[in-house]
């Protein structure tokens, strides 16, 4: 199979409690259920352009044990091929502690486990995967090392490149810009990459005009309800989102870019991919968990 998209990433095991609200500090609070599902930010991605119409591979790192077994069979069930997907033996798989609350909202602690051991040299060793592909997906839940090498070797390789710069602490290596085409942050990520407050629609256009003035081609700043702001060096246009009763934001982020990259694939035009990301995301908010909410194409004809 020759991909349409490769996701360098994060494969996790997702550990998810559901609680009335979100607890303080040094507060105990009673849950009222708790479930497993497959995840990380990398396999969300990935599962989510495969549902939607893309061939996928998927280049990771996971433990020797259950979880990884159980990741792994999870991304292959879906169409995913997994032959990029090393395994390492003196480390877990990744897992993701997930506090959702009933209005939706979560609280998320990464442990890398796996995720922290793929390296440039596992990705010279797809070579042939990467130069396969149409478009390349990398995140943060690997090490960033392994981010950069992902990103210059992608546009070397004549590859749209998309950034989702998240877990975000801070700045970007300022020499990864060039290679991407698409930056696609949400508000907390853009104001700690840029260092400026995105707390209005205003604001978020200036700290994106900040991302594409440091060398990204576009920058799509995702907004939870109030839609998205793709910003090029041209111009800014507001995408809405479609009004939904949110369940559980969790992979809300990822199925917009899962779709997204889907669409870009089949040589649908900007606009209409990112109207194929969010309303692949808008059905996912309604449902709970990450993998488990994220729709098929099919749905989205309904």
């Amino acid at each position: 199979m020759h991909p349409d998209v490769v996701v360098i990433g994060s494969l996790n095991m997702d550990l998810v409690v559901r609680a009335p609200r979100l607890p303080k500090g040094g507060e105990t609070l009673a849950g009222h259920a708790f479930a497993t599902a497959p995840g990380g930010k990398g396999a969300n991605q990935a599962v989510a352009a495969a549902r939607l119409g893309a061939r996928v591979a998927m280049i990771g790192c996971v433990g020797a044990d259950p979880y990884g077994d159980f990741l792994t069979r999870s991304l292959v069930q879906e169409g995913i091929d997994c032959s990029g997907v090393s395994v390492a033996n003196d480390v877990p798989t990744g897992i993701a502690s997930i506090l959702v609350d009933d209005q939706g909202q979560n609280a998320i602690v990464i442990v890398a486990g796996g995720n922290g051991e793929l390296s440039g040299a596992h990705l010279q060793s797809q070579e042939s995967l990467l130069a396969s592909a149409k478009i390349v997906i990398a995140q943060l839940e690997v090490p960033l090392a392994t981010v950069g090498d992902a990103l210059a070797r992608a546009r070397a390789l004549g590859k749209t490149v998309i950034l989702n710069p998240a877990p975000a602490t801070g700045p970007l290596p300022a020499d990864w810009y060039a290679h991407i085409d698409y930056l696609v942050p949400n508000e907390s990520e853009a104001s700690l990459l840029t260092g400026l407050p995105v707390d209005s629609r205003e604001q978020a256009e200036i700290a994106a005009r900040q991302l594409i003035a440091a060398g990204a081609r576009q920058v799509l700043l995702t907004l939870g309800s109030q839609g998205l702001l793709q910003v090029t060096a041209e111009g800014c246009l507001h995408h809405p989102a479609t009004p939904v009763k949110a369940v559980d934001t969790t992979a809300a982020g990822d199925t917009f870019l899962g779709g997204f990259a889907a669409g870009l694939a089949e040589g649908l035009d900007v606009a209409d991919a990112i109207a194929l990301g969010q309303s692949a995301a808008a059905i996912a908010v309604t449902r709970p968990g990450a993998q488990p909410s994220i729709p098929t194409r099919q749905e989205l004809a309904r």
